[in-house]
C-alpha cells in the first residue's frame, strides 16, 4: 500500500508535514515532504522530556521541544496520534495526554492545520491491517519512503 498524503486546497504542491507521536518520555517526530517524486523524509527525531523533574516541567520541555521543531522546521500542516483509552493501563494513557495536550498547544500557537489519526488508522494506511507489528510499519515506511535503513520505532 503506498502512503497517499493529499494537501488541503491551501496547501503547496510541495508541502511540508510534520508528523509526530506523542509520549511523555519520547515524542517522535518526523518531517515529511511532498514532492513530484513522492514523499520525502527530511528530518526525524525524538523530543525528550527529564524523568527526574516534575510533571509540570515535563509538560513544558515538551511544549517547548515542538515550538521549536515548528519555528525551525516550518511545515504547513500536522498529523498526531490520537489518546486512545486503555482501562488495562489508565495511568499511562493519562499520562500520555499530558504529553499530546502540550504538543497542541505548541502547535495552536502558530495556527497551523491539525489532522489526528488513531494508531490502527495509521497502521492500515500503511501496513493494509489495523494490527500490523512495529516491524511491518518499519519495513512499509522503509519502502514507501526509499530509506536505507529501517527507521527506529
Amino acid at each position: 500500500m503506498t502512503l497517499q498524503v493529499r494537501p488541503q486546497n491551501t496547501l503547496a504542491k510541495h508541502a511540508k508535514y510534520l508528523g509526530i507521536d506523542p509520549g511523555l518520555a519520547r515524542t517522535g517526530y518526523a518531517l515529511i515532504e511532498r514532492t513530484g517524486r513522492g514523499p520525502v523524509l527530511r528530518e526525524g527525531g525524538v523530543v525528550q522530556s527529564t524523568k527526574q523533574t516534575p510533571l509540570h516541567k515535563r509538560v513544558f520541555e515538551i511544549s517547548t521541544g515542538i515550538r521549536e521543531l515548528i519555528e525551525e522546521l516550518k511545515p504547513e500542516a500536522v498529523a498526531i496520534e490520537q489518546v486512545f483509552s486503555n482501562t488495562r493501563n489508565l495511568k499511562s494513557s493519562l499520562l500520555l495526554a499530558h504529553a499530546r495536550g502540550a504538543i497542541l498547544a505548541a502547535i495552536a500557537a502558530f495556527e497551523i492545520p491539525v489532522v489526528t489519526f488513531t494508531p490502527a488508522q495509521i497502521k492500515r494506511l500503511l501496513t493494509g491491517s489495523g494490527r500490523a507489528p512495529t516491524e511491518q510499519l518499519q519495513h512499509a515506511i522503509r519502502a514507501e519512503l526509499k530509506l536505507k535503513e529501517l527507521p527506529e520505532p
